[in-house]
């Protein structure tokens, strides 16, 4: 590889003194930036919380669930979160599953990418006219704003903030490129699947909106269990190789990288809550397809192979199914090997 690319890391809710204490070793490991995903709460406040102590980091949701508030709700929180941070804010928008959004959160999903798509439009409408009080009414088929006597108190601290769409599959792929700044890659994604599906979703993309591959970011998400006891790190895998695959809506992606007949039992053993069926039907191959696993050199290897098309990466520990003393021991290696 021959260049160094830039670092995330992702970023939980925790205690305060645990918090500030890590994401200040993350700026001062010189990594770009911090993703909080939405597991339950909305990311806003983590982000928020990790300004205030940060001064460069870039702040990202990683993601927020796009389709469970309205638009106004989340570029009002985008815009809230880019000025306490000074302009380092990045909103990570995306869809999740179906069983989700509408059974968790009594939301409606509809068609994922028609619903991204106006969200985003919108999003990017209040974000640049909200404080001038010309939106008037934003009619879609999903949200309709009537926004003819809302206004900011302020204009935004500017006028443009980064979106980043996560992606799994060809249109979404093609979608985040066409419409978004970035694209978040899923950490399922293989390396062949990269470099022989992904790159040419992203140029299909482009060449829809017109722009050309420097003005689109990608940040590739990537399972990392670094350990010299191969058989233990993918013990320690397989559970969140596992879990990842329950989502029906996923069994084609696992068809395609020929991993379909193990995404299939996996499901079906999910539907029945047969944890222990889960696990026994995600195989070594498929773990190892998935999570890179190695001692530090192999694993940074095999990462710099992964990524050598990206902008910048995000190594995860798998998170599932170990304890927190475990998953801290897989954090510090990933530091060792990325950080600094």
């Amino acid at each position: 590889m021959s260049k160094r690319l830039p670092v995330w890391a992702q970023m939980i809710p925790m205690p305060t003194e645990a918090f500030v204490s890590l994401v200040q070793t993350y700026e001062s490991a010189n990594l770009e930036g911090i993703w909080a995903p939405q597991i339950f709460g909305a990311p806003f406040g983590t982000l928020a919380a990790a300004a205030t102590v940060t001064k460069s980091l870039k702040l990202g949701t990683g993601i927020a669930l796009a389709f469970v508030r309205s638009p106004l709700d989340t570029a009002c929180s985008a815009i809230d979160l880019d000025l306490i941070s000074n302009g380092r804010a990045v909103l990570g928008l995306g869809s999740s599953a179906q069983s989700q959004i509408e059974g968790s959160f009594g939301s409606t999903y509809g068609k994922p990418l028609a619903h991204m798509r106006e969200i985003v439009g919108m999003i990017r409408q209040i974000v640049a006219k909200g404080h001038t009080g010309e939106l008037g009414k934003l009619e879609g088929e999903y949200h309709n704003l009537d926004l003819s006597h809302f206004r900011l108190v302020a204009p935004p601290l500017r006028s443009s903030i980064p979106i980043v769409l996560p992606a799994l599959f060809e249109k979404a792929c093609t979608q985040a490129a066409e419409i978004a700044d970035g694209l978040l890659g899923h950490p399922l994604w293989t390396t062949n699947w990269i470099r022989n599906e992904v790159l040419r979703f992203v140029k299909a993309g482009l060449d829809k909106s017109g722009r050309q591959r420097s003005d689109f970011n990608l940040n590739i998400e990537i399972f990392c269990a670094i350990s010299n006891d191969r058989r233990e790190a993918i013990e320690d895998a397989r559970p969140n190789v596992a879990f990842y695959t329950q989502n029906p809506q996923y069994l084609r992606y696992f068809e395609a990288i020929g991993l379909g007949k193990e995404a299939a039992a996996i499901q079906e053993a999910f539907a029945r809550n047969d944890f222990a069926a889960m696990n026994a039907a995600c195989t070594d191959e498929m773990v190892e397809a998935i999570v890179v696993i190695g001692d530090i050199d192999e694993v940074r290897a095999r990462v710099f192979e992964r990524t050598a098309d990206a902008d910048a990466f995000t190594p995860v520990t798998p998170h599932f199914g170990i304890s927190h003393e475990k998953m801290a021991v897989y954090t510090q290696r990933i530091a060792e090997a990325f950080y600094g």
